[in-house]
């Protein structure tokens, strides 16, 4: 059986993976074992905090909206559900723009769901 040369694969491979670790501190960055288990992890928590930031991203504007509507005395569940009933097609991400850049459009916004 003929003999199977694979010169550039593993070299290849392993300098793909510490490309991945660059930055990385001490050995992580530069050893290839360490820096492949650090790189394997690094891979994972990204995969997950891509999901995360939304999850994140959407309990700020909550605790936003939930902080304006309470300064004009109503709390957020009913500010929400007096959205639905009114048909007013802003998300919590626009709603709390509204609320810390423009509190005046916000209060306009309030005043169509009590009346």
């Amino acid at each position: 059986m003929a003999r199977v040369k694979r010169g550039n694969v593993a070299r290849k491979r392993r300098n793909k993976i510490l490309k991945l670790a660059k930055g990385f501190r001490g050995s992580n960055g530069t050893l290839f074992r360490t820096a492949n288990q650090r790189v394997m992890k690094a891979l994972c928590n990204a995969y997950r905090d891509r999901r995360k930031r939304k999850r994140d991203f959407r309990r700020l504007w909550i605790a936003r909206i939930n902080a304006a509507t309470r300064s004009n005395g109503i709390s957020y569940s009913r500010f929400i559900g007096g959205l639905k009933k009114a048909d007013v097609k802003l998300n919590r991400k626009m709603l709390a723009q509204l609320a810390v850049a423009d509190p005046k459009s916000f209060e306009t916004v309030l005043a169509s769901i009590k009346s």
